[in-house]
């Protein structure tokens, strides 16, 4: 009777087993990385964010359509020079492969931009942007923090508005670019 028992238990843990494999409770696609190589070696990605569609929050002081609908600001003296945005991001393929949060704020005289892009299975990487446009209507930042695949990473980003000029009226009003370059050691950037 023993054997009979300790039989059936191992019969069904490989049963289950079996049964797991052939039918996987979660079936998670990851999208492959379009990473190319850049000048030095540097291994350069580009994203990019459809505005408005891919906006999933708009926070600031006074907004009166607010996103998503029903979402007050806080009024905290604080957060009254303050902005964030929840976005969707797209690799080159346009397909969702995470998320980014860009946060826009007044420090005293000088505005304080930071992004902060989230890539599932891949990890996130926080980046430190110069408020002023450069040559070419690009604003440059540096990478401050990663974490997994990033942590060990330096680099740069940089992040452009590109208008739409299709004059489709289904197309979304433009993009944000945001194209990142980044090598093995902080100190080879």
């Amino acid at each position: 009777m023993l054997k009979t028992f300790i039989a059936g238990i191992l019969l069904g843990v490989i049963g289950a087993a079996v049964f797991l494999y052939l039918y996987p409770v979660v079936d998670q696609h990851r999208e492959a990385s379009i990473v190319s190589v850049g000048p030095n070696g540097k291994n350069v990605e580009a994203f990019h964010v459809n505005v408005p569609m891919d906006r999933i929050l708009v926070g600031a002081p006074g907004r009166d359509t607010p996103l998503p609908d029903g979402m007050t600001w806080p009024s905290d003296p604080i957060l009254q020079s303050v902005r964030v945005e929840l976005f969707k991001i797209r690799n080159s393929r346009d397909s969702v492969v995470g998320v980014a949060a860009r946060t826009a704020a007044k420090d005293g005289p000088e505005d304080v931009i930071e992004w902060v892009l989230h890539l599932p299975a891949r990890g996130s990487v926080y980046i430190n942007m110069q408020p002023d446009a450069l040559d070419g209507g690009y604003r440059r930042g540096e990478f401050r923090a990663g974490s997994r695949e990033f942590g060990e990473l330096g680099g740069f980003m940089t992040e452009r508005w590109m208008p739409d000029t299709s004059g489709d009226e289904d197309a979304p009003a433009g993009r944000i670019e945001l194209v990142t370059t980044f090598a093995g050691r902080p100190e080879a950037i």
